[in-house]
């Protein structure tokens, strides 16, 4: 039985937090930030799971299997078939039944015995749960992209603070081991200046149609319809088909939900190629190129683009594409195997990282590094698997005040920028933009950089705003 009405709001009264339970903003009642009150080694921590979709369930999951003390006491989401098989999965996993089955996050966030709660929305919904959540004095974890735009990025990094509680980004290669040995090895000049470096993330696809209006089904209702669109604009159910009972749904296809491919897979490749780099501050600008000309579909978020980013010293590009079905990802068996390496040449979502002295190709989510002398020879390499054991073992380690979360809210909004400058040089026409890196906002005039600086800023339905914090 689903709780809708899991606490009183004279409860939600005492624990010093005002509630709406229709959907309207959160925000904490007291006048200062709570301490960080993490927990201690021997302590339970009770984490809850906001998007029951297949990532999220699993890696919440996996985190409770793989950390001491851990226990997860409540699944939420507005799917009630997604729902009810998250809440059988978390039972037959960690042996025990989630205390809270709810369709409604704010029970989530009124439910004291909370530590943390797990953001796997959709990513129209990640800024403003993860800052409801924070107000409600719960840690954060929340997955990439962090945002959908400029500014409400920003908003996040700024209700850390205020808040005081730990947030962790699931850009989850700023856990790897490798990725900090290829930090090392440039940093150490092995490779040279660095000259350019090429982000790929060339993934297969296919002509998109829209499917055409329909009625709510059951396992959703007109409230949960409503919810699930949260801060993005109203519109009827199956316009345009952006979710699916038992599947992800075409939600990445179309700016009010997400940052398209770039956010999506090409966000992980950008982040670790920052990190690598010693996460450089903001670009001065950004160029784009891109289209739905491959297969002519209907979807918002292009088919391919090109982008180029200006660092100064030197240029990072990503391409970015739902176009190419030859290209391959990182195998299963490479990602978990330290001394197997991708044949990096058809690798979709590959870095290469252009030096003075030598080539370093590395890999996303596992497949590790290796670099290229002059003649071609393997002259350094270092393995490595796919980090989400290490990624979630930082988040609570960080939790007890045993380490600093590796998915810091400043340097992964930095990363989360990239995408959006990107996107948004391609939605005011495929444009070369100027970007003043301390106000984050676009320079220079015409109607271009208006248009620019509005998608920068985004629009959010009434009831759903994401609150100005900085």
């Amino acid at each position: 039985m689903f709780r809708r009405d899991f606490i009183s709001s004279a409860a939600a009264v005492a624990a010093g937090l005002s509630f709406s339970l229709g959907g309207r903003s959160l925000f904490a009642a007291g006048a200062g930030a709570p301490s960080l009150n993490v927990k201690g080694a021997n302590d339970r921590i009770a984490l809850a799971l906001v998007g029951c979709g297949g990532r999220g369930l699993a890696t919440i999951t996996a985190c409770a299997k793989r950390n001491k003390n851990v226990v997860i006491r409540a699944v939420c989401d507005v799917n009630t078939t997604k729902l009810r098989k998250a809440a059988a999965e978390v039972e037959r996993v960690t042996k025990s039944k989630p205390a809270l089955v709810t369709t409604r996050m704010e029970d989530v966030f009124a439910d004291p015995a909370i530590d943390a709660v797990w953001v796997a929305t959709p990513e129209h919904w990640h800024v403003l749960a993860a800052i409801r959540a924070l107000a409600a004095g719960k840690h954060v974890y929340v997955e990439k992209n962090p945002s959908i735009n400029i500014w409400e990025g920003r908003q996040l990094v700024a209700a850390g603070a205020k808040y005081g509680r730990v947030i962790q980004v699931g850009f989850q290669n700023r856990s790897a081991p490798y990725a900090f040995s290829a930090r090392d090895y440039i940093a150490s000049g092995k490779l040279g200046s660095i000259v350019t470096v090429k982000c790929y993330n060339m993934l297969g696809g296919g002509k998109t149609n829209l499917p055409k209006d329909a009625p709510v089904p059951a396992w959703l209702g007109d409230e949960g319809w409503d919810r699930w669109l949260g801060p993005a604009p109203k519109v009827p159910f199956q316009k345009p088909g952006v979710t699916d009972e038992n599947g992800r749904g075409n939600w990445g296809e179309f700016w009010a939900y997400s940052g398209g491919g770039l956010g999506d897979d090409a966000s992980h490749v950008m982040d670790l190629a920052r990190l690598v780099l010693g996460d450089p501050a903001h670009p001065k600008s950004v160029y784009c190129w891109g289209g739905n000309f491959a297969f002519g579909g209907k979807r918002e978020t292009p088919e391919f683009q090109s982008i180029v980013y200006d660092f100064g010293a030197y240029s990072l590009s990503c391409d970015n594409a739902y176009a190419t079905n030859y290209m391959t990802k990182t195998p299963g068996n490479v990602r978990q195997n330290k001394r197997l390496f991708p044949t990096w040449r058809n690798n979709s979502t590959r870095t290469e990282i252009y030096g003075t002295k030598g080539l370093m190709y590395l890999g996303r989510h596992g497949g590790g590094w290796q670099v290229l002398g002059p003649k071609n020879e393997i002259v350094a390499e270092d393995g490595g698997a796919f980090p989400d054991p290490e990624h979630q073992l930082n988040f609570i380690q960080a939790l007890r005040g045993e380490a600093k979360p590796n998915g810091d809210a400043e340097q992964c909004h930095r990363s989360a920028v990239l995408v959006h400058l990107g996107n948004i040089a391609y939605r005011v026409g495929n444009k070369h933009l100027y970007f003043d890196a301390a106000g984050e906002r676009f320079t220079g005039t015409g109607t271009e950089v208006t248009a620019a600086n509005t998608l920068a800023r985004g629009a959010y339905r009434k009831g759903y705003e994401v609150p100005a914090l900085a």
